[in-house]
């Protein structure tokens, strides 16, 4: 009992990454979006609004800043490892109930691309979309400026896998995790909030963690 229970201890980081692979493989074959629902290695679930994602790396992948702003400009995923990268380890909480704790992501903090792309007076919102073609998201400019919210190159201090929203993801911190949009290719700055996918169908467009919603009262970080 002792061996089989040490076979398991070693095998289970290569079963974890194979249910990994298999899940990211699944999903993107799957027409019938069973997938989302399937758990995803280290407590996470897979979750994708869309049928299928393209798969992006460093030769064609591309992350557009453009909207209410003074030099709209578009970042290589090599642009964007050339940048100071800030590191947070944090739960992640899910609004359906789920949570993994202690979870390090590693990215470039939102508010060094919004002031290098210069946020103008008009502009009060931010817009997120996505390489899947139908999830957005959105946050407002405070809410955008905070220090804990990345543009997230890497996840459980490895890159962003593909089933994770790789290779670049958005990740806030003290909200939910359906604000931490997959697959980010688009940062638009608006006049307003623009309500993202989920909150289109009824979530909150605030999304505080453990808090009521409607409210941007949380503490700057």
């Amino acid at each position: 009992m002792l061996g089989l229970g040490a076979a398991g201890v070693a095998a289970a980081p290569y079963l974890q990454s194979g249910l990994e692979s298999f899940l990211g493989s699944a999903a993107d074959k799957d027409p019938t979006g069973l997938t989302r629902l399937l758990p995803n290695g280290g407590g996470f679930r897979y979750y994708s609004v869309a049928t299928s994602v393209p798969r992006k790396g460093p030769n064609n992948y591309r992350l557009k800043i453009d909207g209410l702003v003074e030099r709209p400009v578009t970042y290589t995923l090599d642009d964007l490892r050339a940048m100071e990268q800030t590191r947070i380890v944090r739960d992640v909480q899910c609004v359906t109930g789920w949570r993994v704790p202690d979870t390090p992501f590693e990215g470039v903090q939102l508010s060094r691309l919004l002031a290098a792309a210069g946020v103008r007076p008009e502009g009060r919102a931010i817009r997120f979309t996505c390489f899947d073609g139908t999830y957005s998201e959105s946050l407002t400019l405070q809410q955008a400026g905070r220090k804990d919210v990345l543009v997230a190159l890497r996840m459980q201090d490895k890159p962003v896998s593909h089933t994770h929203g790789g290779p670049v993801r958005l990740y806030v911190a003290p909200m939910y995790f359906y604000k931490s949009a997959k697959w980010l290719s688009g940062i638009t700055v608006t006049d307003k909030v623009r309500p993202g996918y989920w909150e289109e169908l009824g979530y909150d467009v605030d999304a505080w963690v453990g808090r009521s919603n409607g409210r941007d009262d949380a503490p700057t970080v």
